[in-house]
């Protein structure tokens, strides 16, 4: 008997052990910082430019919907340009991310930062201290024409004061930066430099990939550390919500659970212009509203040239009780 309690004294230590070197280690190591290039940016006062950086910003790239509070985004529903002070807090279990302020104020926002900066973080999910940030914007395959467009935009913008506290890791959140789960993004290939805007398959999956985010949610993954567990596109990642849980349908054309075998390219178009109906979906449903209509047929054209993938949702919707 009294060898079995060594056995086990020695078996409790040996774990106690390995807790505390986890412990220290992530405590550690999980803000390692990154040497990632600085993307060449030409910021323009064009007017044009200006133009497709706004359209971007509150339409397709839906930048707004994160970075401003959200007891604004009936007023940026209505159209109005809601300045992109941040407010809002992205709950998940690595942590609490508080997307932060990107008006050009120097003390609270980017003014401080230079262009290349704040490329680097689009890019390549690199911040101006080297460390790498959680994959929320899907951005190093964005054309340098668009990338330019949206950093020209931000700094034309009044600068807000308003200060936003860092975002709050979970230990599981700084494991997973500990052991290099997230690294920097990097681009596929050498971003295109711009592509024409119409309503093409091909322009259709830059949107869906570069800009949109369309993967990024409808696809099954890993909440703790974003990685892909299945098909992109196919669907089936739950969102808890204040009231209900929401998840996502699969987008490809699989004719017995894709939802492209029941809406044509019209009522794609309609319901996407049509915006929010679902209080609290994760969807940024105000911002895909203001897309263009060549650019929501660009994308239906590039789901209906995916591959098909058999992944039943039985409800997208379920209230809770």
């Amino acid at each position: 008997m009294k060898k079995i309690f060594k056995v086990l004294g020695y078996l409790v230590l040996g774990v106690l052990f390995i807790c505390v070197a986890l412990f220290t280690y992530v405590s550690f190591a999980w803000n390692k910082s990154y040497d990632a290039p600085f993307p060449s940016v030409s910021v323009s006062t064009d007017s044009t430019v200006l133009a497709r950086g706004q359209y971007l910003i509150y339409g397709p790239a839906h930048c707004a919907t994160c970075h401003i509070a959200p007891e604004d985004y009936d007023a940026m529903s209505a159209g109005e340009l809601v300045p992109l002070a941040g407010g809002n807090e992205i709950v998940i279990p690595p942590g609490i991310f508080r997307p932060r302020n990107l008006t050009p104020d120097v003390e609270t926002g980017i003014g401080s930062l230079t262009n290349e900066e704040v490329a680097r973080v689009m890019r390549f999910g690199v911040g101006h201290d080297g460390r790498v940030l959680f994959p929320f914007m899907p951005f190093e395959n964005m054309t340098e024409e668009d990338l330019n467009a949206i950093i020209s935009f931000l700094r034309s913008r009044p600068p807000v004061s308003k200060k936003i506290e860092a975002s709050d890791y979970t230990f599981l959140g700084k494991a997973v930066l500990a052991f290099g789960m997230i690294k920097p993004t990097e681009p596929g290939a050498t971003p295109k430099k711009a592509l024409k805007q119409e309503a093409t398959a091909v322009y259709g999956e830059y949107l869906a990939n570069s800009v949109a985010n369309c993967a990024g949610c409808h696809s099954p993954r890993d909440l703790k550390s974003g990685e892909f567990l299945g098909p992109k596109f196919s669907g089936g990642l739950v969102f808890e919500e204040k009231d209900a849980f929401f998840t996502t349908p699969n987008l490809t054309p699989d004719p017995e659970t894709g939802l492209l075998a029941t809406w044509n390219e019209d009522s794609f178009v309609t319901r996407l212009k049509s915006g929010l109906v679902h209080e609290g979906t994760p969807m940024p449903w105000s911002s895909f509203a203001m897309m263009d209509e060549v650019d929501i047929r660009a994308i239906y054209r590039y789901l209906n040239s995916l591959p098909p993938t058999k992944n039943l949702i039985e409800k997208t919707v379920v209230m809770k009780e």
